[in-house]
């Protein structure tokens, strides 16, 4: 068994797998069930990415988010929610983790019960990034346009340092919100207002 110990100082490391590696979905799977305690992704050139765990403050705002994803998700009933540690395979090869995210029910009992159990190779509908210290804001942003290549309908980038939240549909201007008190999930998620207090 070979162990390898590498400090990123709360910044993703990446790695450069290929030619040298080619790791198929079961494997980096597994490594990913290995690796708990990390967050791994893999983007569409097969790179892994390696996270280190969410800090204290920004672990309670991603709680938060969440929770109130969550609670409004059980009371529409029309689609289910997931939190920061799911991992989805998107149709252009990249394994992602959203920070949250949602998708309706008609595309998650399109999977079958095994890519239910794994990382389901499949587009949510909705994701959200929340930025932390250490995040680059346009590492962010290309993960949000490349949710949106991948079929999102709707994201949000959330900048806590900035009190800034980026709204992202498809073949629409990115938009900015300057200190929302709100952020509105319309016409996506019909109802749904994150309350900003509780992310900020």
């Amino acid at each position: 068994m070979i162990t390898t110990t590498v400090s990123t100082e709360n910044i993703p490391l990446v790695l450069r797998l290929s030619p040298a590696i080619a790791m198929t979905d079961e494997q980096f799977f597994a490594l990913c069930q290995l690796n708990r305690d990390y967050r791994l992704e893999r983007n569409a050139k097969g790179e892994l990415i390696i996270m280190p765990p969410t800090a204290s403050e920004t672990g309670n705002r991603n709680a938060k988010l969440t929770q109130q994803l969550g609670n409004w998700t059980d009371k529409d009933g029309t689609g289910i929610n997931f939190d920061s540690s799911t991992g989805f395979k998107l149709p252009n090869g990249a394994n992602r983790s959203p920070d949250a995210a949602w998708m309706s029910l008609e595309k998650w009992n399109s999977l079958t019960e095994e890519q239910k159990v794994r990382f389901a190779p499949i587009c949510p509908d909705f994701v959200v990034e929340i930025r932390s210290p250490s995040d680059s804001l346009q590492s962010l942003q290309d993960k949000l346009q490349e949710y949106l290549d991948n079929g999102v309908k709707l994201g949000w980038l959330i900048d806590r340092k900035n009190r800034r939240v980026y709204i992202y549909c498809p073949q629409t201007e990115v938009k900015c919100l300057e200190n929302p008190i709100t952020v509105s999930g319309e016409p996506i998620l019909s109802g749904f207002q994150l309350q900003m207090d509780k992310i900020w």
